[in-house]
């Protein structure tokens, strides 16, 4: 291993660890440093496919994205997707490995930590610098004979630490000083400097919050990061969607309901939705919020067959007919189109077994499988759905097939690398190239396209047909063309904000070339 090394750890969860390294990658990359980032061990639902059709964590692949590098599994080797509160599906270099609870996973200690280091290996021989991301508190003491992410790479990279605390919840000083005093004396002579993330207000007001942290310490507060409001860059962790939760409908605008479900996966989905000026996004909780919505998605999830029982136990199902029947929009994205069919078949017990009926939105059938179907694909809408022909760019993560009776499809596949695993033997050959399934008047579509609403032009069209059906006119598709330019600087407009408040120069220099 030649590469040099830092990690970012944090005092607890959403510190804001990732979108720290990913700064960091950003402000590394644009001094022409060649770097990757790496997570051991992530446990999320918002995932992401790599060219190789592996699946990493959503925030790996926005890091290597601020590297200026292609996502590759090795940056995050181990991906844990929650089924249950006991039961994780355990993704493997981009693979499902199996399902399994805690206590079964730890047993595999040793063989996971092999992949680790083969994996940190390979990234280490390609890279000059590798930037790593912790998980959790950098002073987990009841995991740390099992710690596979935090210490133990640390000390495998060699690795200078930052030490990230959220001041937005309070508890600041408590959070950094007890972090500290739990470390070991070798992990703590780690720590080069503290970032204080998310202050509000005037953060001139907080220096002798420095002065006490530095004293009491002896380590140094790199700088104080001001909440960026408005920062429309992915955000991996679930408790970020309360911030968009209370989000205000209003008549001028397409508004759009997500139902937040118990397994909700991907919610990046729909991060390009909230910047669209004419758009207003809320995560509706109960069914009686839908009744104000232009648009209602059904959302991927990790636990289909739960979630559909979820949303028919409380009343959702009869809210959806009411909201159809008045001539509003439904759509279904992976987990979310499945349950629009008529039935989910579920004969290796995947999820929980048997036959299940759907919300018979639309004329399809669903069969889980025992394989995932992981692969990034571009497609082309049909006329059905809208009629703009622009290409739409995404990538499919799913157990099972899909196969559709009388309704057209929604999207051509015109590229769609070898997927890896999934029972597409299934498939009759007249699915073959095609994606989704839209109902004839146009009200009910699905798709298994992830980021499907990335691509501007498409969804312009698609927002210009919910506006007119509202009786408002259509805008420009520079309209949507400028929003889609504007996050593609949002990297940038976060790595500068983060270099005007945090001085990373002492910690920089110590790891690049």
């Amino acid at each position: 291993m030649t590469a040099r090394a830092l990690a970012v750890l944090g005092t607890g969860s959403d510190v804001g660890k990732s979108l720290i390294t990913a700064g960091i990658c950003r402000l590394l990359h644009r001094a022409g440093v060649r770097l990757a980032p790496f997570k051991a061990q992530n446990m999320s639902l918002n995932s992401f496919v790599t060219p190789e059709n592996g699946e990493i964590g959503r925030a790996q692949a926005l890091q290597a994205e601020a590297c200026g590098i292609s996502p590759h599994v090795d940056m995050n080797p181990i991906l844990l997707k929650p089924e249950s509160e006991n039961c994780s599906q355990v993704v493997i270099r981009g693979r499902v490995w199996c399902k399994q609870d805690a206590a079964r996973y730890f047993d595999q200690r040793a063989r996971l930590w092999s992949i680790v280091k083969d994996s940190y290996a390979r990234l280490a021989s390609q890279y000059e610098v590798i930037v790593i991301e912790g998980a959790g508190s950098a002073a987990e003491v009841n995991l740390r004979d099992r710690d596979l992410v935090n210490w133990p790479v640390v000390k495998l990279a060699d690795a200078r630490v930052v030490l990230v605390a959220d001041i937005e919840r309070g508890g600041v000083f408590a959070q950094v000083l007890g972090t500290l005093d739990l470390l070991e004396p070798d992990e703590r002579a780690r720590v080069a400097g503290i970032i204080i993330n998310k202050f509000r207000g005037d953060a001139n007001l907080f220096t002798a919050g420095v002065s006490f942290l530095e004293s009491r310490s002896r380590i140094p507060v790199l700088g104080v990061v001001p909440f960026l409001h408005d920062l429309m860059l992915d955000q991996e962790d679930s408790l970020d969607l309360e911030r968009h939760r209370q989000a205000e409908f209003s008549s001028d605008r397409i508004n759009i309901g997500v139902m937040l479900l118990p397994h909700m996966s991907n919610f990046t989905d729909f991060n390009v939705l909230f910047a669209e000026p004419d758009v207003a996004v809320k995560y509706i909780a109960t069914p009686s919020l839908l009744a104000d919505a232009d648009i209602v998605i059904i959302p991927g999830s990790k636990n289909t067959l739960a979630d559909l029982f979820h949303v028919q136990k409380q009343g959702y199902d009869s809210a959806l007919d009411r909201h159809v029947c008045s001539g509003r929009e439904l759509v279904g994205i992976c987990g979310g189109y499945q349950m629009l069919g008529r039935t989910i078949s579920d004969p290796y017990a995947v999820e929980r077994g048997g036959i299940s009926s759907g919300l018979a939105y639309l004329d399809v059938e669903t069969v889980l499988g025992k394989r995932k179907c992981t692969m990034q694909v571009e497609a082309i809408p049909t006329d059905s759905l809208v009629p703009d022909q622009s290409t739409v760019r995404g990538y499919q993560v799913h157990m099972g097939v899909t196969v559709c009776r009388t309704e057209q499809p929604c999207f051509r596949i015109q590229r769609g690398d070898a997927p890896t695993g999934g029972d597409h033997a299934l498939i009759p050959p007249t699915e073959e190239g095609c994606d989704g399934a839209i109902r004839k008047d146009g009200l009910v579509w699905g798709t298994y396209i992830h980021g499907v609403f990335d691509e501007p032009h498409f969804r312009r069209a698609w927002l210009n047909r919910a506006r007119m059906r509202k009786g408002l006119s259509p805008l420009e598709r520079h309209t949507s063309t400028l929003v889609t330019a504007r996050l593609h600087g949002e990297l940038d407009r976060w790595a500068d904000h983060l270099s005007q408040s945090v001085d990373l120069s002492s910690v920089l220099t110590g790891v690049s070339p």
